[in-house]
C-alpha cells in the first residue's frame, strides 16, 4: 500500500527534551506543530504535589486535550471545577477559559495535546524560566497571538 502525506515522527523518550520546573515538576516536550505539518503539539506535565499548572486562559485556534497519566489534577473549565483521577480525560474546546493543576494533596502526571498543533515549544521553555524566577511572568503577555495562549482574569477579561 502506497500512502502520500506527511512522515510519521517519533519522539523517542530519552531524546524528548525536558525542562525542569520547581518540586520536582517538568515538562517533556514531545511533538511540537512543525513535527506533525501542523496537526497537534504535545507534551507532557508532571506536577508537584498541590503545584498550579497554568493560570486562566483559553486558546482561539485549538482544542486541548488532557489526558491525566497519574495522580489527579484539577481542572476549572469555565465557571465549573472538576477533579480528574488517573485514567481520565478531558477535552477543552476553543475559546473555553481553563486552568489547570495538581489536586490539593496530589502530585499529578499528564498528556497534554493541542490541536491543530501550534509551535509552542519556545513557550514552555519560558515558562520554566519564569517559575524558576529568572524571567517575570510579564515578558509572556506580548507573545499570547504567537503561543495561542491567551490569558484572562477571573472575570474573564485579558490581562494584557
Amino acid at each position: 500500500m502506497t500512502v502520500t502525506g506527511s512522515p510519521a515522527f517519533v519522539m523517542p523518550a530519552d531524546a524528548a527534551e525536558v525542562v525542569d520546573l520547581p518540586a520536582g515538576g517538568a515538562f517533556t516536550l514531545l511533538a511540537d506543530a512543525s513535527h506533525t505539518a501542523g496537526a497537534l503539539g504535545a507534551n507532557r506535565l508532571r506536577l508537584g504535589r498541590g503545584r498550579g499548572g497554568a493560570r486562566l486562559h483559553f486558546h482561539s485556534r485549538s482544542t486541548e486535550l488532557f489526558h491525566v497519566l497519574a495522580g489527579d489534577m484539577e481542572f476549572l473549565l469555565g465557571d465549573e471545577r472538576v477533579t480528574v483521577s488517573a485514567g481520565g480525560l478531558v477535552v477543552v474546546p476553543p475559546w473555553l477559559p481553563h486552568a489547570f493543576g495538581a489536586a490539593p494533596g496530589s502530585e499529578a502526571d499528564v498528556l497534554s495535546v493541542l490541536t491543530p498543533g501550534v509551535e509552542r515549544f519556545g513557550y514552555f521553555r519560558r515558562l520554566g524560566r519564569v517559575q524558576h524566577g529568572l524571567e517575570p511572568f510579564d515578558g509572556l503577555l506580548s507573545e499570547q497571538e504567537r503561543y495561542d495562549v491567551h490569558f484572562v482574569d477571573e472575570t474573564g477579561r485579558d490581562v494584557r
